[in-house]
């Protein structure tokens, strides 16, 4: 069956906005609601019962699981037995620009239920048993059907089933008592890793997920048998408690952070509807399902609400959804015509009857449901569409006030649906640890297996010979000896594995977490925001990324448009003069007063037609006011006074800026009619009557407004791409080729050019063509195809004006950041909600492609298209690159053809073609669509991912990545709330991965090899003992002595190294990027290093070892004649072991500081002083007898000294001569940085920097002609096109006569 392919296409294609083909209106573009009679209803089978929600945690999707699609297929076998629901017909048509694509109401579509089981798709590995399953959402059965029970929020054992939720919810109007018995959930959210309940399981879990911590658990509870550990039976407990208790803090602190920022932001106000008819404040948390809310402008949006009337005219909203798309650019919403008119309180107050809703789902860009009102008793009822649906985390805009229905809280909100639980990420780095513990812990057993056997031949064949040990093998139980002995051994060598390792790399992941948090490199004065490092565990992956997936609006952009420059009549101009960019320097560029100038002269009002113009500053000056009228009359922006200053409302960025700059250069757009436009040039007030308005799409790339000026003449004013502008100028333009050569200037420079033009019109013509149009227009199916064909016929035989030049503001630093990354090995994939002609243009302008690079661009229809284009161009680059080419690629993929990609039959094809690719960009993708992109690499590659961006909208994506990273520093934002780290300019990332990152990973590399080295050292000395005390279990060394050893001895310098060490500095690291490589290739983690540094621990173990014996042969005899006994020797060992280990920490220490001296010489020289003191106390306190008399005998003695200075001297040369042997004929990349560092050798490479540069104007150009990206991202539906009449229905002249609202 194919139902795999089918299931994952219509999951990827619900969660793509480019993808909707308006599934909610499958009837046709004929059909609306209600129906004036009752159609016949074919007998219909949905292909599956449940829609569950996508849980991107548990990466599971399901097929056909649209709120809003449901597919009328005939059943094709026993459509007989198919049961049909109809519902009757609505007695209310809206009447509504935005909705006519909208869904059928809840309650008046038709489906059957079919059979068949219900089919699931799981993208990744992870456990399938934590998958949840949440409500179907389709239509309400018959009015006679009664509503189901609603699901409540209660305590759910694993082993039930989920309960399946009604197909609707029902919301009652004005009835809070009502709503609260239906069980909804509270506004109440939380991003947090653990609560009250949860926290000790989790935590525990997550700890014992650690090998060593399980091991030394064990440990600790075979110590508790009488007379089968050597040791005490607390000294392996309670370093464990310590251990946990620590990480148990540190946990609680980073969570406690999530729950502040989640009680601030539960804690925000709105304002709600009360009981006595006005609206009082109340905090987010106590919103209720069924309340109504006031919302002001720059409010962001409490919970997921009904739009029900709003200050604008015909119930209009604007709000800004990048927090849920990363889109900047305004939406606009429309209440129903039947609720729009309850603009006060008292009205909205009366409100009766109830709201049949759609159950909650994460699908942003649909929704349906039907408001049934009691109006005179009358039920009315009101279809309700996505164009009615205000999102949480959306925010209003340039509108006063509206009113909201509170449909879906908290967690149930769409916002929220999009969002997965916090997840517990573990690093590389630790399941390699839990690796090398394995192995250790597998040597333990090899250790302690060879002693027990070596105990066993003793006790078994020689307890004869040993008669003076009382031991008699009759009286033995051999099989409980052995295990006995097995178990005591286990003991004995248990701190092979280092129980301080786990601590130890727990705090200095704290600290490196703290060092990241105090770096004023990365602290953002303007905003008052440093770095903040909200998960220190995974700080070492900082250093180890591969492929950075970065979302593009606030992220990479500021999301601020300039009106940069403009070339006018074949001059460019510009804010400030400046040589031109020609080699022979003959051009200038006149600055915007010149501009003003011209356009000040009155240059008479000659006829404007193609190759009607001559020479002549008056024709010039003709040209520069038909620029300037055009820019301030050919958009969709309405104007606003605010604090006497306007502000334009537009649905596209690009429009406000070219508007901004028409006011700039002296045309002041300031008034919007219904039928007209009028424009302050110079102190007089022109109208411009607006005629018609061909929109923009993504095919016409271009947009025309045909008005009557003030002259009384009909003009064309057309901008758009260049591309599609220059194929519809009349021929011999004067300016073409000077515009031209301006273009690719401006492209060079990576700014958003459009090509303006313009034609008079005979009234004869535009009385004609107005007849097409207004036939076009009042087309019902294909009314965006013909209204298309119908602008082609006026868009002909223009004049070229000229060109504009918008910047899309990039973050400071943002080229030089994403370069400098690129040349540390690291791919930067763009994954961005924005058109793809917009991303294509800021991956220019921002350096992630370069001039150099050639395009891969997937633009397919259908998963046929896209697999066979994705396969021929996989091979073809296959087949070039065995040639020996290497050029570089840059992959641009639409959301459309990504639904496709991500299937599974194509999707390994589509990765392996990306990867070859040194850029990525992926354009109109949604949330969902981020994370399955990450998942897809994330899979299948073994690399380590971070994501970045900056809203709601990112954080699937960085969830699914190994690290997570925000921008924060901007208000209502969550993405920094649910990231690892939060840093608020994304040139902040240099550092934290260059730097940090690659300082983090080499220094917890070499803390965890050295924590395995220094117990390594120490334990093997006791093995080797065993060969020499007969295999009985003796201890070379006090207990507690041995305890001290990673508790207090040795206990600093690991930290030290782990939190100051430097292997070069942060100015190199800067400088040569490519050192980064050695985290991504894992260099100094290596299994092969872990080898060296056991083989190099068991060579001193067996050094240090060899030596005292021979040194203490026979029982060394002091100056008084006694022997030295047992534990003079073992002292002497101990301290020779520790004084080694502390010198190869020295030697391994690539930077010196007052820490460093504090750590390695302290250390010692405390271990000196303190242990006399615990020998002399620890007797007297009757704690410790093995020490009794012992410190005069042992510090007393020239042997101790001669022993301590000479047994770690012979174990380190060796080590000292390998280090200069590498350093001297192998050399790593590194230690050359290192020389380059000590020596502060100069760098040449800005010559060669220079260099390039000369070539790059070059090459610049020649790409730009084949792309340059074009200003303009409006909203925009072929299938609609109502733009136009959204904008007639503003008359901003009259605003003071807007509802207050109160």
């Amino acid at each position: 069956m194919s139902y795999a392919h089918d299931d994952f296409a219509s999951l990827v294609s619900r969660a793509n906005p480019a993808a909707q083909q308006h599934a909610y209106n499958q009837a046709g573009p004929s059909s609306s609601y209600p129906p004036h009679q009752p159609a016949p209803v074919p007998n219909v089978t949905p292909q599956y019962e449940l829609d569950p929600f996508f849980d991107d945690e548990d990466d599971q999707a399901t097929p056909q699981a649209s709120a809003t699609r449901f597919n009328h297929i005939q059943h094709p076998t026993n459509p007989q037995n198919a049961v049909t629901l109809i519902d009757e017909p609505l007695d209310s048509t809206p009447d509504l620009p935005l909705a006519k694509s909208a869904a059928p109401p809840a309650g008046t579509s038709t489906f059957t239920l079919g059979e068949g089981p219900q089919k699931s798709w799981t993208f990744d590995d992870d456990d399938a048993s934590s998958h949840r399953s949440h409500g179907a959402r389709g239509l309400p059965p018959p009015k006679n059907t009664p509503i189901r029970s609603r699901l409540r929020r209660t305590w759910k054992w694993p082993w039930e089933k989920a309960k399946v939720l009604a197909p609707e919810r029902k919301i009652w109007l004005n009835d809070r008592a009502s709503n609260e018995t239906e069980g909804y959930c509270s506004n109440y959210v939380s991003t947090t890793k653990y609560n009250l309940v949860t926290f000790l399981p989790k935590f525990l879990a997550e700890q014992f997920s650690k090998y060593a911590n399980v091991f030394f658990l064990f440990t600790a509870c075979i110590q508790q048998i009488p007379g089968v550990s050597p040791t005490n039976k607390w000294t392996t407990i309670v370093p464990l408690g310590l251990v946990l208790l620590a990480s148990a803090f540190k946990e609680t602190e980073e969570d406690l952070k999530r729950h502040q920022s989640d009680a601030e932001l539960n804690a925000r106000k709105s304002q709600v509807l009360g009981e006595g008819g006005s609206f009082v404040e109340k905090r987010w948390r106590d919103i209720r399902v069924g309340d109504i809310v006031r919302l002001e402008s720059d409010d962001f949006i409490p919970a997921d609400v009904v739009l029900v009337s709003s200050s604008e005219p015909e119930g209009l909203c604007y709000i800004e959804t990048s927090n849920l798309d990363g889109e900047t650019n305004l939406k606009i919403k429309q209440a129903s015509p039947q609720t729009s008119s309850l603009t006060s309180p008292q009205l909205v107050g009366r409100l009766s009857g109830y709201l049949r809703s759609e159950q909650p789902n994460n699908s942003l860009y649909t929704y349906e449901g039907t408001l049934v009102m009691s109006v005179d008793g009358v039920e009315r009822t009101i279809p309700m569409s996505p164009d009615q649906i205000l999102l949480r985390g959306a925010q209003i805009r340039n509108t006063p006030w509206a009113y909201g229905l509170v449909v879906f809280t908290g967690h149930e909100t769409k916002l929220m649906r999009n969002a997965t639980a916090t997840p517990i990420k573990r690093t590389a780095v630790e399941r390699q640890v839990n690796v090398h513990i394995v192995f250790l812990f597998l040597v333990l057993i090899v250790l302690s297996l060879v002693s027990t056997i070596g105990s066993s031949i003793r006790t078994w064949f020689f307890a004869d010979q040993q008669w003076y040990l009382f031991i008699s093998d009759l009286d033995i139980n051999k099989v409980r000896s052995f295990v006995e002995d097995m178990l005591t051994f286990v003991i004995l060598y248990n701190n092979l594995i280092p129980i301080s390792l786990i601590v130890t790399m727990e705090v200095v992941k704290f600290q490196q977490a703290q060092l990241i948090n105090s770096d004023l490199d990365m602290y953002y004065a303007k905003t008052d925001t440093p770095a903040l490092c909200r998960t220190s565990s995974l700080v070492e992956e900082l250093g180890q990324i591969e492929y950075i997936f970065s979302d593009k609006t606030g992220t990479l952009t500021r999301n601020e448009m300039e009106f940069r420059l403009c070339s006018i009549a074949g001059v460019m101009y510009g804010e400030t003069s400046a040589e031109g960019e020609r080699e022979d320097g003959a051009e200038t560029r006149r600055t915007f007063d010149d501009l003003r100038a011209i356009a000040g002269v009155d240059g008479g009002m000659q006829s404007l037609k193609s190759g009607g113009l001559g020479g002549g500053g008056g024709k010039e000056a003709l040209v520069v006011k038909e620029f300037l009228a055009l820019l301030a009359v050919c958009h969709t922006v309405i104007p606003e006074v605010r604090d006497e200053k306007i502000v334009y409302q537009a649905s596209s960025p690009d429009e406000a800026a070219l508007v901004a700059g028409a006011e700039l250069l002296g045309y002041r757009f300031h008034t919007r009619k219904p039928k007209s436009v009028f424009v302050d040039v110079g102190g007089v007030n022109q109208e411009y009557e607006i005629l018609n308005v061909c929109e923009f799409n993504s095919t016409r790339k271009r947009m025309s407004t045909i008005v009557r000026g003030p002259d009384g003449k009909v003009k064309l004013y057309c901008k758009g791409a260049d591309t599609v502008i220059l194929e519809r100028v009349a021929p011999n333009q004067p300016y073409s080729e000077q515009t031209l050569i301006h273009l690719e200037d401006y492209a060079t420079e990576g700014l958003r050019t459009l090509c303006l033009a313009m034609r008079e019109i005979s009234e004869a013509e535009y009385k004609e063509w107005s007849g097409i149009y207004d036939q076009a227009a009042a087309t019902i199916n294909g009314r965006g195809e013909a209204l298309d064909q119908a602008a082609e016929l006026i868009e002909k035989d223009m004049f070229l004006l000229g060109a504009t030049a918008i910047e899309d503001k990039l973050q400071e630093g943002v080229p030089d950041t994403i370069h400098t990354l690129q040349m540390a090995g690291i791919k930067v994939w763009v994954l961005t909600g924005d058109r793809q002609e917009t991303a294509i243009n800021i991956g220019l302008s921002c350096r992630l492609i370069s001039e150099s690079m050639n395009l891969v661009i997937v633009n397919e229809e259908n998963a046929h298209d896209t697999k066979e284009f994705i396969s021929k161009r996989l091979i073809a680059i296959k087949n070039q690159r065995k040639t020996g080419e290497q050029e570089d690629l840059a992959l641009i993929i639409d959301g459309k053809s990504l639904t496709f990609a991500l299937e599974k039959d194509i999707s390994k094809t589509f990765l392996e073609l990306a990867i070859l690719c040194k850029a990525v960009v992926c354009c109109r993708v949604s949330p969902l669509q981020k994370a399955l992109v990450v998942k897809l690499v994330k899979k299948n590659q073994k690399a380590i991912l971070l994501a970045i961006g900056d809203g709601a909208n990112d954080v699937s994506m960085i969830q699914a990545a190994h690290i997570g990273v925000g921008i924060s520093g901007v208000e209502g934002l969550q993405a920094a709330r649910s990231a690892d780290v939060a840093i608020s300019q994304f040139r902040y990332l240099k550092k934290l991965l260059l730097v940090h990152g690659a300082w983090s990973y080499q220094r917890l590399s070499k803390l965890i090899l050295y924590s395995f080295y220094k117990n390594i050292v120490l334990y093997m000395t006791q093995f080797w003992y065993s060969f020499f005390n007969n295999f009985s279990g003796q201890i070379a060394y006090e207990s507690w002595t041995l305890s001290f050893y990673n508790v207090l001895f040795t206990v600093l310098p690991p930290l030290v190294i782990g939190i100051f060490d430097q292997f070069v500095s942060a100015r190199i690291l800067d400088r040569y990027p490519q050192l980064y490589t050695l985290g991504q290739k894992n260099a100094f983690f290596t299994r092969t290093a872990f080898w060296m540094w056991v083989a190099n621990a068991l060579y001193h173990s067996l050094v240090l070892f060899g030596f005292s014996i021979i040194l203490f042969w026979g029982d060394l005899k002091s100056s008084d004649g006694r022997d030295s006994g047992h534990w003079f020797w073992g002292t002497t060992l101990y301290l020779a072991v520790l004084l080694t280990v502390l010198g190869k920490a020295a030697l391994v220490s690539d930077l010196w500081t007052k820490y460093t001296v504090a750590a390695m010489p302290g250390s010692f020289v405390f271990t000196m002083i303190f242990l006399p003191l615990y020998a002399l106390i620890a007797p007297a306190l009757h704690f410790s007898t093995e020490y009794a008399g012992i410190v005069p005998r042992v510090w007393g003695d020239s042997v101790f000294y001669f022993s301590l200075i000479l047994l770690p001297f012979v174990c380190l040369i060796r080590d000292y001569v390998w280090k200069y042997y590498r350093r001297t004929y192998h050399p790593a990349s590194y230690h050359i940085a290192q020389e380059l560092q000590k020596y502060n050798i100069p760098d040449y490479r800005p010559r060669q920097e220079q260099f390039q540069k000369a070539i790059k104007k070059v090459r610049a150009v020649q790409r730009m002609r084949k792309n340059r990206g074009f200003a303009f991202s409006q909203t925009e539906d072929a299938g609609r096109q109502d733009q136009a009449r959204i904008i007639r229905a503003y008359d901003t002249s009259q605003s003071h006569q807007r509802p207050s609202g109160l």
